[in-house]
């Protein structure tokens, strides 16, 4: 795996030695069980795959190198680098502006972009057409491109989809950048579609069975569906992709739905030249996060912290697994945790910052399960561990309990 090389302040000290012993204990990548750090009055249950993945620590080591390789050129993001607050605000600092919001929502015109200015795409990509417009006007799109290698991967199966007639379904959230990115080259090659979860499957199921109406289909999937989309006839074969920040398992259980779906209405002998393979398109990343916290749910805890930026999609789908079993608390870093009495979070459910009372409870031992998205960096772990150690009396020494973590 690249090592890559990215500011030492997003590198962390607790995080770091743990993260080093796992990789020398399963360098494959096969144990999914959380690490133990007891600290005496108080127990992190820290899940085994956490933070950074591959695509986030590329976008970041271009970024940095580009404003320190290129000074006094204008430097402009697309949008934010990765869906986290604190790495954006960073790179702001540096003089970065972003040309658009998370939706396309213009910040900076495009006729203020001038061709020896740099503008940086950022992890998730970008559509088609703002690639056009940035070639247009002279743009060098090749060096400074930081979308991740997996959403590519996913871009080069669904053209492949595409250019053998099989329709696209995109599991994603149809105003996410990383899905308009996949959408707008999708449906160069072929038809598309895009769903959001396993509900609008059923419906999209629906219309392959050809149990709804035309028009039902078109207003329930409005701006959903390139041009031309047909239900006779461009439902006969299809292939899934996702939105690499979704739940793998619900890709996984979109893609069965649609299969038994494609068996019910053309028998399974002929299954192959209806629904294509896509397995292989999840990102691995994603998954093991969302696979380690679903090991940690087996675990007791008296509750979870997640942390990363409230708009981070792959975050989120952590905070939906872990409040299945514990009280989650999803906060940004360790600021939010105002005292040993009161928890500022977000309420992913009514998209709000809500303050609880008393989360720590009087035991002889708080045992907290931990984990963060792939875009948090892990220096803001480390601080929210370090400010919830603060709080309590007689803790062991870091050192001394990373000896016996396991």
């Amino acid at each position: 795996m690249k090592k890559f090389n990215i500011p030492q302040f997003y590198r962390s000290s607790i995080i770091a030695k743990i993260k080093e012993l796992r990789r020398a204990e399963d360098p494959r990548k096969k144990e999914f069980t959380p690490t133990e750090l007891d600290f005496g009055p108080v127990k992190f249950l820290i899940a085994r795959h956490f933070g950074f993945c591959f695509g986030v620590e590329n976008a970041i080591e271009i970024a940095y190198k580009t404003i320190d390789e290129n000074p006094g050129k204008r430097f402009f993001l697309l949008s934010e680098m990765i869906h986290n607050p604190l790495v954006n605000l960073d790179l702001q600092s540096r003089g970065i502006q972003f040309i658009m919001d998370n939706y396309g929502n213009q910040f900076i015109d495009w006729n203020e972009i001038l061709a020896d200015d740099i503008v940086i795409v950022p992890a998730f990509g970008t559509t088609i057409e703002i690639e056009k417009l940035l070639e247009e006007k002279g743009i060098d799109l090749i060096s400074y491109n930081t979308t991740c290698p997996f959403v590519e991967k996913v871009w080069n199966r669904a053209k492949d989809l595409g250019k053998e007639n099989y329709t696209v379904v995109i599991h994603g959230k149809a105003k996410h950048e990383e899905t308009r990115a996949t959408f707008s080259r999708s449906k160069m090659n072929g038809a598309s579609i895009i769903v959001k979860n396993l509900l609008e499957t059923k419906f999209l199921a629906k219309a392959i069975l050809g149990e709804i109406s035309k028009e039902e289909f078109y207003n329930f999937f409005e701006n959903k569906f390139s041009e031309g989309f047909d239900i006779e006839k461009d439902l006969r074969r299809i292939g899934v992709v996702n939105q690499t920040t979704m739940l793998a398992g619900e890709t996984e259980a979109i893609a069965d739905y649609l299969k038994e779906t494609m068996i019910k209405k053309f028998g399974i002998e002929n299954i192959k030249d209806h629904f294509a393979d896509t397995s292989d398109t999840l990102c691995y990343a994603t998954n093991d996060n969302q696979q380690a916290t679903i090991s940690l749910m087996k675990e007791n805890a008296d509750f979870a912290i997640v942390i990363g930026g409230y708009n981070s999609s792959n975050t989120t789908h952590l905070v939906e697994l872990l409040e299945q079993k514990f009280k989650t608390y999803f906060i940004s870093d360790a600021e939010k945790i105002i005292s040993n009495k009161h928890i500022s979070h977000f309420d992913i459910h009514d998209h709000e910052e809500k303050v609880t009372e008393d989360f720590l409870s009087e035991k002889d031992q708080i045992v907290i399960a931990v984990t963060s998205g792939a875009s948090c960096p892990d220096s803001v772990v480390d601080e929210v561990l370090n400010k919830l150690l603060s709080f309590f009396d007689g803790v062991k020494n870091i050192e001394e309990v990373l000896k016996f973590s396991k």
